[in-house]
């Protein structure tokens, strides 16, 4: 094994406790639990680096996402050009099928750090294409979601079976999964193979001492009242989720009932808990208890709109809710919402209107004004509380730059406004931009010459509303039509004013700003997007330009550069101008805070993990100055949501110390299957004196296909002592015997598999070359042991009587078939068992062979890319044949998809290749439909 000796490598842990955490990560393997925010990362990077600097060492990386992986990779890079190591060789990532075997097994045997996906990792430790006895040691990132059927906790039981000296360290900075169940600690710690538990909440001496030590940044907290009309609305708001909570209490007395309250109701995964209570009874719970579920969710989600969008488009996500919630003609008020019904319910939409707009309009009104403000309407257009405590903390900013100028200050003079999410972004840039812009009846009032003010910017909102409102009446009478008849590609047929069929004539798509600004992470706001707002951007550009250049422009004269000499007209920002506002994103802000380098900090929205984060910043930079605006709603449930998850986190953390305090000692972790146990499981007891069967007295083996290691059943069988064969098999999923062939499916697996048809094909192949097919229909342990519940899926063409049908005529079918109906993956693991006793094992390459096309077998057989075989799978009318010619004579999809009718016919068939040939030439346009709200 490479040597794993330390030589001196420049670290940058400028905190006492984060070099402590350090220390004891290099002397012992342990799982670390740290406070979010505590910069875990940073951890580490210099963890890796430390190995990376010296020797021929094989690291594993587990369990970091996409952006972990830059994020690491870019860090490794720098310690390497920083201290100069010269076997520093960086970050290595495995992510995909495409990189073929043979490129794997060759960057394994050069060593160095990798970032493999679980799913890809699994499949190289089983097939022996990375030795483990090789790897110096594995790094596990998110150890919360190591859980005993997880691919991570199979990868960790592997490598510790046939390693027992590499090194394996473990980190996560959620505590909270580590205190659900019965001996939480414990059990996570015996699924990582580890024994000793870090824990560093933010109240660690150590913690507390670096980050309280040195000079503190200066917080400024300010508590910003609600309007009357947004407290009326909260409470009526918190009225509706009470009586729900209430409603859902009284109808499942027999569940426990502890944390159904009004306080729990409002953190974002409350209504995930209710269902995960609820899904053993399913199928036996009223359609009012699952309407209320759903209601809690969408009553959880206006409160956050309440207190991140403006009047008007808070007003616009009503009207969405209110029509979603109207019940198709001719049927009953009995199926909508039971919240709709009280009378926080008036409250909430009669308050919400007051904010915009006093008097009524008719749809007349609205055709007749064309989206201006109808006469009859009075705005009132009240704005966020927030916008102006922003205004007047950025005014005092630029005093305080001007009076307190810090000439040996190594921070920037930036101004660093963090949020909750992309769409507050959007908002609080829109403003900035026009807060100093006055309507005509601002210009005429001198008072309000220099305060900032949004009444340009509601008003033109409120005009883009009654615009969409105009629409969005024809709009919701299409969508609960009386036969919610499908818009098709007809002339006559119009939405929103654009003729199906037709892309609409606002899809010009601008980004600005490097495009930061532009990505969104929640859904608009509006079921039509109105052109109001860009048009008047592109207005604004246009006069931006010089005369002339408009002039030739408009003449069409080729020969004009208007970026001629740009120089004059660009330059680069002075970071001490600049405002950077920038939603939070987890580990990501440490990057934000070193590469600005902010004198000043606004946190529009409370968020306990960037506190931290610039309590960390400012203690390790020691010469710079920062000063910190936290903002929050009084009395509102942002500032309730704020307390309770740090109360949440603080009262993990305290389980953990308590259950770390009682735990009892694991004496030998790494230990593998005892010598007796293994001679035990060749006896089979039902054989007059215990005799040895011949066909076990080899371990007991199972053919998986890759694809498979997407669920938890493998590492259940390996659990289970059943040695796991990794290939790419065609016919089936599990080969548990040489005459029986599985084919495993979930519920909604089952649903989609007899919508396409794929379910017959693959019956079908299993049929022709093994004697007994199977069909394994596999629950999961959380759920109902039975179809009802699969019932009510929208998302599905069948429901559960029709399942069942189907059923039969599968069976009627295939006579032979046999099913298998398994409660959970840990019966199936023991039906597997049951299979496998006195049969003989599988032979892999037969298994893999049975299928393909004769003329591939043997030497010249090829391995594909997966990603490629599936999609092709999923075009209409293809099967297996089919696939392996395609992949045999097409280069690329690109290519399939050029292909003419009769080129395709001549690979595939007639009736597959015309199929096929359809699909790519068919225009996407002639299947639009109406959206769902």
């Amino acid at each position: 094994m490479p040597s794993d000796a330390q030589a001196p490598v420049k670290l940058s842990l400028p905190l006492e406790f984060q070099q402590d955490i350090f220390k004891e990560l290099r002397e012992d393997d342990e799982l670390v639990i740290l406070a979010r925010g505590l910069g875990l990362v940073r951890i580490v990077t210099n963890l890796l680096h430390s190995y990376d600097a010296v020797g021929n060492n094989l690291i594993i990386l587990v369990g970091a996402d996409e952006r972990e992986n830059v994020w690491i990779g870019e860090a490794l890079a720098e310690h390497a050009a920083v201290s100069q190591a010269a076997k520093a060789r960086g970050l290595s990532l495995v992510n995909t099928d495409l990189m073929s075997v043979g490129m794997r097994e060759k960057m394994y045997a050069q060593g160095g750090i990798f970032s493999i996906t679980s799913r890809i990792l699994i499949v190289d430790l089983l097939s022996g294409l990375l030795n483990p006895e090789t790897v110096t040691g594995v790094v596990v990132l998110h150890a919360e979601k190591v859980v005993a059927t997880s691919l991570e906790a199979f990868i960790l039981r592997i490598y510790r079976q046939k390693n027992k000296t590499g090194f394996l360290k473990a980190f996560s900075d959620s505590p909270e999964p580590f205190t659900t169940g019965f001996a939480p600690l414990a059990n996570m710690m015996k699924n990582l193979f580890l024994q000793k538990p870090s824990l560093y909440p933010r109240y660690h001496v150590a913690v507390a001492n670096s980050l309280e030590g040195r000079k503190r940044a200066e917080v400024i907290e300010l508590e910003v009242p609600m309007t009357d009309a947004m407290r009326d609305i909260q409470n009526a708001v918190l009225e509706c989720v009470e009586a729900s909570v209430s409603e859902l209490r009284k109808s499942n007395s027999g569940i426990d009932m502890e944390d159904w309250t009004l306080d729990s109701a409002l953190h974002r995964n409350f209504d995930t808990i209710i269902r995960r209570q609820l899904d053993p009874v399913w199928h036996r719970t009223t359609f009012k208890t699952r309407q209320v579920v759903r209601d809690l969710t969408l009553l959880r989600t206006i409160l956050h709109a309440l207190l991140t969008y403006d009047a008007v488009d808070f007003m616009r996500y009503l009207d969405t809710v209110l029509a979603a919630s109207q019940p198709p003609p001719g049927s009953t008020k009995q199926n909508q919402s039971p919240w709709l019904f009280l009378d926080a319910a008036d409250t909430i939409f009669t308050v919400a209107k007051q904010r915009v707009y006093k008097g009524k309009f008719s749809g007349a009104d609205l055709a007749r004004n064309s989206g201006a403000i109808p006469d009859g309407l009075e705005p009132v257009l009240e704005e966020q509380p927030k916008w102006a405590q922003l205004a007047e903390i950025l005014q005092e900013i630029e005093q305080d730059a001007y009076l307190n100028p810090t000439i040996q200050d190594s921070s920037n003079g930036a101004v660093l406004i963090m949020c909750g999410d992309q769409g507050t972004c959007r908002q609080i840039r829109e403003y900035l931009q026009i807060m100093y812009v006055k309507s005509v009846d601002e210009e005429e009032d001198e008072d309000s010459a220099n305060e900032p003010s949004a009444k340009l910017l509601m008003r033109r909102k409120l005009r883009n509303y009654l615009a969409w409102k105009r629409d969005f009446t024809n709009f919701s009478a299409a969508l609960f039509s009386e036969n919610q008849k499908t818009i098709n590609n007809n002339s006559d047929n119009k939405v929103s004013g654009v003729k199906a069929g037709k892309p609409p004539p606002n899809k010009r798509r601008r980004v600005r700003g490097g495009g930061a600004g532009s990505v969104s992470t929640r859904p608009e706001i509006g079921a039509i997007r109105t052109a109001g707002d860009r048009d008047a951007h592109i207005a604004s550009l246009m006069a931006e330009l010089q005369p002339s250049e408009l002039e030739a422009m408009q003449k069409g004269e080729i020969g004009v550069d208007p970026l001629e000499n740009m120089e004059d007209y660009y330059e680069l920002f002075n970071m001490n101008d600049i405002i950077v506002v920038h939603p939070y994103d987890g580990d990501l802000d440490e990057h934000i805070l070193e590469e600005a380098k902010p004198r000043y900090i606004i946190m529009y929205e409370p968020d306990a993990a960037f506190i931290r984060r610039i309590e960390v910043y400012r203690s390790s930079h020691t010469d710079r100055t920062v000063k910190v605006f936290f903002m929050y709603y009084g009395g509102s449930v942002e500032e309730q949501r704020y307390l309770s998850g740090v109360r949440r986190e603080k009262d993990a953390f305290t389980k953990l110390i308590n259950e770390r305090g009682n735990m009892a000692m694991t004496i030998n972790p790494n230990a593998n299957l005892a010598p007796e146990e293994s001679f035990l499981r060749t006896i089979n007891t039902r054989i007059a004196g215990g005799g040895r069967l011949a066909a076990t007295a080899q371990p007991p083996r199972v053919v998986v296909d890759v694809r498979e290691f997407r669920s938890s059943l493998p590492s259940l069988l390996h659990g289970k002592s059943i040695v796991v064969v990794p290939c790419m098999l065609t016919v089936g999923d599990y080969v548990p015997t040489p005459d029986i062939c599985i084919e495993r499916k979930s519920v909604r697996d089952l649903i989609g598999s007899f919508s396409n048809g794929r379910l017959f094909n693959q019956v079908e192949a299993m049929m022709e070359h093994y004697k007994f097919p199977m069909l394994l229909i596999e629950f999961d342990a959380g759920k109902s042991f039975t179809l009802e519940p699969f019932s009510d899926l929208s998302t599905s063409s069948a429901s559960g009587p029709d399942l069942q049908s189907k059923l039969v005529m599968l069976t009627l079918a295939f006579p032979r078939l046999k099913i298998i109906w398994s409660s959970s993956p840990y019966q199936t693991a023991e039906i597997f068992l049951e299979l496998k006793r006195q049969a003989e094992e599988p032979d892999p390459m037969r298994a893999v062979q049975l299928g393909l096309d004769p003329s591939m077998v043997g030497d010249d057989m090829r391995i594909f890319s997966q990603v490629t075989q599936d999609m092709l799978r999923v075009l209409p009318g293809i099967n297996e044949k089919a696939v392996t010619t395609l992949m045999l004579e097409v280069e690329s999809m690109t290519e399939l998809a050029n292909l003419s009718e009769k080129e395709l016919c001549k690979l595939v068939g007639t009736d597959v290749g015309r199929r096929v040939y359809r699909f790519f030439n068919r225009s996407v346009y002639e299947d639009f439909t109406i959206p769902t709200l």
